[in-house]
Formats: structure tokens, sequence, C-alpha cells
């Protein structure tokens, strides 16, 4: 994740002597006067820094909830609306019903794809290439890895929706695509 920072402009004294020059022009043959496209340009990078930051902490607490298959002492209900989190509950019980629980954690590419901050609830969606392959199901006794279902690709695209309640950004919901994805270079 990319911290925006903040711009400062300063201007000159005010002197508006004969000798003075106004600005110079950026130009794509002038690479000092140049712009140089930045984060803290965009308007609405705050809110999509923190509403990728709402889908991190969601993340690590759903990987707390299945390495002991359990939502209890995590955080989840911070971060994802009952939409969201019903997925959360239905991928446990399964796992309670197996008898498994989860080791490693995924890892992801995510960026912002749409987001309407003039709505009277502001909403996002983001994209996420979910990589599984370093994150394990496993019986709960043994420790045996369970293996994907051969369908099941490793890496795999996923949207996901969130929405802005007051000051704080919620997960309302994610929908995995059975689409493999490529890792971004």
């Amino acid at each position: 994740m990319c911290t925006a920072g903040a711009l400062t402009a300063c201007s000159g004294s005010g002197d508006k002597s004969e000798d003075s020059k106004p600005p110079a022009t950026p130009s794509a043959s002038n690479p000092e006067t140049s712009p140089t496209p930045s984060k803290s340009d965009d308007p609405e990078a705050k809110d999509k820094q923190a509403v990728l930051k709402v889908y991190e902490r969601m993340w690590e607490e759903q990987v707390k909830a299945y390495a002991k298959g359990s939502i209890d002492g995590t955080n989840l209900k911070d971060y994802s609306t009952k939409d969201a989190l019903g997925r959360v509950m239905g991928d446990l019980l399964g796992m309670k019903q197996a008898d498994t629980v989860t080791k490693g954690a995924p890892s992801h590419d995510t960026e912002v794809t749409s987001l309407d901050l003039r709505k009277e609830i502001p909403k996002a969606r983001l994209s996420d290439c979910l990589d599984i392959s370093e994150w394990k199901t496993v019986k709960r006794g043994s420790g045996e890895v369970q293996p994907l279902p051969s369908e099941q690709p490793s890496r795999f695209e996923t949207t996901i929706d969130a929405e802005k309640w007051g000051k704080k950004w919620m997960i309302t919901g994610f929908k995995p695509s059975a689409d493999p994805c490529k890792p971004s270079s």
C-alpha cells in the first residue's frame, strides 16, 4: 500500500517588477518543468487508501478465524457487514464439519477499480488477485494438508464491494471468480 503525502506550494513575495518572469509552463520537452504524477494529486487517494486498509484488516482477521475455526476473538465484525461475514461463517461451518483449519495466509494484489463518493452512502469496488498457494487447509488433529479441488486455481480474481458508513469503510461483499489471474509485474 502506498501512502500519499501532502503537497505544499510556495509563492513568491508578490513583487510585480518588470524583471519577474511568469512561472515556467510544464512541457514534455522540458523534464525540469514536466508534471510528475503523484498519488496526492488524486482527490480520492485518501478514500482509496482507507478502503484498501479495511480490506487488508478484514483479511488479517479472517486468517485468524480460519486458523482456529471460529470468529471468536477476532475483529471481523469491525470490517465486514453481515453479508460479507455470512460468507466467512459459511466457510467456517464447512471447515468445522470437515474438522479442518488453515495454516499460513493468502497474499493479495488489490486495487480500487471504482469509487463513488457522491452517493449518499459512498461505494467502492476492489479487484483482488487472491493467491492461496501458501494458505493450506489442514486436518485439525493431524495437520495433514488437504488438497485443493482440482478445478480450484491457486490464484484467482475476487471482486469486493465496500461502503462508507459515516467515516468508516466496511466490506459489504466479495465474490471469488473461477478465473485465474496472473501476478503483477
